[in-house]
């Protein structure tokens, strides 16, 4: 039995980028409680079968619920590629249609219409979100006079979970998969990072990007869209607690979490151990 009482926000990666997205939020949006849930015990999804992502991706928004929360986000692209829209139309329905399960992808996908002038965007992303085409889809959706192309950067996430986004190693896979996109699409004008890691690697991205080509991180555009969806439903935003603090939940080492999750937070954390499924 779930609990009715007001709760904090469940942020949900399956590893430590979402980090990226409760920073983006949290700065927009400090006053409310957060709880976030890392799976890095079975990180990376990037590569996993769409079957595998949801039953992981299900089981960690229920153990959300449980905790208290009445609204999750997947600050996991292909989580929110592969597990979203079965979540919110199979399980919510059973679990309680009050709660709410929402994505990083379509806040990215609305708000890139008003930051392309060329409409061609590319999209740089884990292999599961680019084989999903669910910025594609949620794109054509949006703005269908926009061509959208995708690159896999598989090597992106290691380097960045290793702290190697710095590193003279990084910038050979960051300048590859950024001159192989504009090969595919020379009229791109914006690239969608489409996984919350790799925002890390920025300097290096900027390095390499030609003139003229916008990046586009996620966080700033999920904090936006996370605060219009509270003006819209009054109802869910009241279920959200207000005391300006942060749980973090792994089900990793808690240790390693910690150590971890100094390459994307400025700032000493506390970390507990969680069971999923």
């Amino acid at each position: 039995m779930l609990s009715t009482k007001p709760g904090p926000i469940g942020i949900f990666d399956s590893g430590y980028g979402g980090l990226t997205i409760l920073h983006g939020i949290r700065q927009l949006l400090p006053e409310y409680d957060y709880l976030y849930l890392g799976d890095n015990a079975r990180a990376p999804y990037g590569a996993r079968s769409f079957d595998v992502v949801y039953e992981f991706t299900r089981q960690a928004v229920l153990k959300l619920f449980e905790s208290g929360c009445h609204l999750v986000i997947l600050g996991c692209n292909t989580a929110s590629a592969k597990a979203l829209r079965t979540i919110q139309q199979h399980d919510l329905p059973k679990w309680d249609p009050e709660r709410r399960v929402l994505g990083v992808i379509r806040p990215t996908a609305e708000v890139i219409g008003s930051l392309t002038r060329s409409r061609h965007v590319g999209v740089l992303a884990t292999e599961g979100t680019i084989k999903s085409e669910s910025y594609n889809l949620e794109i054509q959706k949006l703005h269908p006079d926009i061509q959208v192309s995708g690159v896999a950067c598989p090597f992106w996430v290691p380097l960045v979970e290793y702290n190697e986004a710095d590193s003279p190693g990084a910038d050979y896979f960051v300048k590859k998969r950024i001159d192989e996109i504009m090969r595919k699409d020379p009229l791109i004008d914006c690239i969608i990072l489409g996984c919350t890691h790799y925002p890390l690697l920025m300097p290096k991205i900027l390095k390499y990007l030609p003139d003229g080509v916008r990046v586009v991180p996620q966080g700033e555009y999920v904090a936006d869209s996370l605060a219009s969806y509270f003006q819209r439903n009054t109802t869910i935003e009241q279920l959200c607690t207000k005391g300006h603090t942060v749980r973090y939940l792994t089900t990793e080492n808690p240790d390693k979490f910690r150590e971890q999750a100094q390459i994307f937070l400025h700032e000493p954390i506390e970390v507990e151990n969680v069971t999923l499924g």
